[in-house]
């Protein structure tokens, strides 16, 4: 494999979305984060040979390592499509390919990605303020803390990252920057460690980690299109198909649970109403109940699935047509 394509990624709950998913060979599966393949090779391995796999990714560098594998799985019609995954509905329509058997999602930034330092994404190794997952996107993590208001700052610290320290950081950020602006990754991670609290600098995670992933969600516009993209992959699979997604934080999780209610029991009727008349009709069931996580063993292999939550959405048996 070509040295600019090493996409070293282990995949998180893998055996859970593999046993979820129900795969079966001759069918037709779409995996919304291709990343380095490694699910969709798991899905194309199960598939014996037959049926359609679409992987899905903004990320140029982790399509062409998923098609790297593609030649260990020659009779699958495996097929790399570089879009948002909010747009599941409209490619799944476009391929022409008929309704899906199985969808699954894997949210938030690649170990890949993490660990490639001038890609932008980590604290801790020196790179440039990027964090872009498509590389063609003109918004970058620079011109977040460069530019954007000590408000907004506070703003997407506080919601995206659930940082209690926000307002100290924002601030922190804005002063820091009237000397020079921020170049790189560990001269802002810095600058956020100082300005938190002496006490909140010796939690168990690093002090940073919370506003990064807000910037990182800011530049990729994360949140925007998830509810999007779970009303979409739902209406694009047969009646009994599964869209399986897995989570890394609350807000992620909060979004996916709250979608699956909906759909479960879209019912908009006050709840003092003997019956519904509102006419709204459930689009199938939620398999899990509670979110499936990562296990003992699999924690101490790879320490970033200790955050991962795995919910399941069944289409309904009884509901024949997409619209």
């Amino acid at each position: 494999m070509p040295q600019d394509f090493e996409f070293n990624h282990i995949p998180v709950l893998f055996n859970e979305c593999m046993d979820q998913l129900n795969i079966k060979p001759g069918g037709m599966y779409v995996d919304l984060t291709a990343g380095g393949g490694g699910h969709s090779a798991g899905i194309a391995q199960r598939m014996e040979g037959k049926g359609i796999l679409l992987s899905i990714d903004k990320d140029d560098t982790a399509l062409a390592t998923c098609m790297e594998r593609k030649a260990d799985f020659g009779t699958v019609d495996w097929y790399p499509v570089k879009s948002d995954y909010r747009y599941v509905q409209d490619i799944v329509d476009g391929m022409k390919m008929g309704m899906a058997d199985g969808i699954l999602a894997d949210l938030g930034v690649s170990s890949y990605q993490l660990d490639t330092p001038e890609r932008g994404f980590s604290y801790v190794k020196e790179g440039p303020l990027d964090m872009r997952m498509d590389k063609t996107e003109h918004l970058t993590a620079a011109i977040v803390v460069n530019t954007y208001p000590e408000r907004e700052l506070d703003r997407i610290f506080k919601e995206y990252g659930e940082e209690r320290h926000s307002g100290r950081i924002a601030a922190g950020i804005c002063e820091a920057r009237k000397k020079k602006p921020f170049q790189t990754t560990t001269e802002l991670a810095e600058v956020i460690k100082r300005s938190m609290p002496a006490l909140s600098r010796n939690e168990d995670q690093h002090p940073a980690r919370r506003c990064f992933q807000a910037i990182r969600i800011e530049v990729n516009h994360e949140l925007d299109g998830l509810s999007e993209m779970i009303q979409g992959a739902i209406k694009c699979l047969k009646p009994g198909g599964r869209l399986c997604i897995i989570s890394f934080h609350s807000l992620e999780d909060r979004i996916v649970k709250e979608a699956f209610r909906k759909a479960e029991n879209p019912c908009t009727c006050p709840p003092q109403f003997p019956q519904c008349i509102c006419g709204a009709v459930p689009l199938g069931k939620v398999i899990t109940k509670k979110p499936i996580e990562a296990g003992e063993e699999e924690v101490k292999v790879n320490f970033r699935s200790h955050s991962a939550k795995l919910r399941v959405f069944e289409r309904n048996d009884s509901i024949i047509l997409r619209r």
